[in-house]
C-alpha cells in the first residue's frame, strides 16, 4: 500500500511523516485491498487554535473513502482520521462480503 503525503502552506517534519505511516499503515489489518492512501494535510490562516486540517483519502476497488477532520495537532486530525476509516472500511468490507454471499 503506497502512502502519498502532501503539505499545504508548511513543510511536514520526519516525525510527522512517520507518524502518519505508522497509523495509516495499521489500516491494512481492516481491507486487504487497500490501493493507496493519500493524505493532505493544511494550516489555515485563522487565529483560531484549531486551524489544521487533515484530509485521508482511502481508493479500494469500486470504492473511494474520505474523511476531513479540523483539530488542533496534525496528530490528533490524523489519528481521529484513522478511527473514522476503520468503521468505514469494516462497513464496506461487510457490504462487499454480503454482495459475494448473495
Amino acid at each position: 500500500m503506497k502512502v502519498f503525503t502532501q503539505s499545504v502552506n508548511f513543510a511536514a517534519d520526519k516525525k510527522l511523516l512517520d507518524y502518519i505511516e505508522k497509523k495509516v499503515g495499521g489500516l491494512e489489518k481492516f481491507h486487504d485491498k487497500i490501493v493507496d492512501v493519500e493524505v493532505y494535510l493544511k494550516v489555515q490562516k485563522t487565529s483560531e487554535k484549531e486551524n489544521k486540517i487533515t484530509e485521508v483519502k482511502i481508493n479500494i476497488p469500486g470504492n473511494e473513502l474520505m474523511v476531513k477532520k479540523q483539530c488542533k495537532t496534525f496528530e490528533e486530525g490524523v489519528s481521529i482520521s484513522v478511527e473514522s476509516l476503520k468503521r468505514q472500511l469494516q462497513k464496506s468490507k461487510d457490504k462487499s462480503r454480503a454482495t459475494i454471499a448473495l
